[in-house]
C-alpha cells in the first residue's frame, strides 16, 4: 500500500480529503515499538498521515505495553468507544472502508491460516504470537467481524508476485481472504501483473 500512501499525500491528492472529519484506524500490527521501522502505523504516519491527518485522527495498536493481550483489549475499548457500543450491529457499519491485501499464504490482516484468530466471533481484537510468514514478530488484528462491519471492502492486489496466491484465492479455496469479506461491497483492485494467466481471456 505505499503506493496509495504516497498518493494520499500528493498535492493533487491530499486537498480532496476532509482530513479533520476522517478517522484513521489499522487492522493489524507488528507487536514492535512505535519507533521499530516495521510498525505499518509508523510507516502510514511517515508517507502521509503525520502531513495532513489531526493526531486525534489517527488510531494506531498500543504496542508499548505489557504484551499482546493487554494490545489487543486496549485497542477493542478504543474502537467501542468511538463505535459507541460494545456489539457490532449489520445495520451500523464501524468502519466506511476497510483496505486489505493477501499475503503469499493467503493471510490477510494477521489472519494466517489455520490459527485460531480466524475463527473468533466474539472479541473485536486478538493477539497472535507468532506470524505464518516473515517477519515473524507476534502481530495484533482485527478479527473477521470486525474487518466485516464496513461499508466497503478494498482490497488491493498488485505485481507478478501475487499471481500465485491470486489464482488460488479465485479458485475459491478457503484462505482468509476468501474470509474476509465486507456486510456492504468488496471490491478486488487487481493490476494485470497479478492476474493468473488467461483469467477473463486477457491472456
Amino acid at each position: 500500500p505505499k503506493l496509495l500512501y504516497r498518493l494520499l499525500g500528493s498535492e493533487s491528492y491530499r486537498d480532496r480529503i476532509p482530513w479533520e472529519r476522517v478517522h484513521w484506524f489499522i487492522g493489524d500490527e507488528r507487536f514492535v515499538a512505535a519507533s521499530d521501522p516495521l510498525n505499518n502505523m509508523t510507516i502510514a504516519r511517515e508517507i502521509f498521515l503525520n502531513v495532513s491527518a489531526p493526531p486525534a485522527n489517527i488510531h494506531p495498536i498500543p504496542t508499548a505495553t505489557e504484551g499482546l493481550d493487554t494490545s489487543a483489549a486496549a485497542y477493542a475499548r478504543e474502537l467501542q468507544s468511538f463505535y459507541g457500543a460494545m456489539r457490532l450491529d449489520p445495520a451500523r457499519p464501524l468502519f466506511d472502508l476497510v483496505l486489505m491485501g493477501a499475503g503469499p499464504d493467503g493471510h490477510t490482516a494477521s489472519l494466517f491460516p489455520g490459527y485460531p484468530a480466524l475463527d473468533e466471533n466474539e472479541r473485536w481484537v486478538v493477539g497472535v504470537p507468532k506470524a505464518n510468514v516473515a517477519p515473524f514478530v507476534p502481530r495484533v488484528t482485527l478479527t473477521l467481524p470486525v474487518l466485516a462491519s464496513c461499508r466497503e471492502m478494498l482490497f488491493q492486489m498488485a505485481g507478478p508476485e501475487k499471481r500465485a496466491i491470486l489464482t488460488r484465492l479465485l479458485n475459491g479455496e478457503n484462505l482468509p481472504a476468501v474470509r474476509a469479506r465486507s456486510n456492504g461491497e468488496t471490491v478486488w483492485l487487481v493490476d494485470d501483473a497479478a492476474l493468473p494467466e488467461g483469467f477473463g481471456g486477457g491472456r
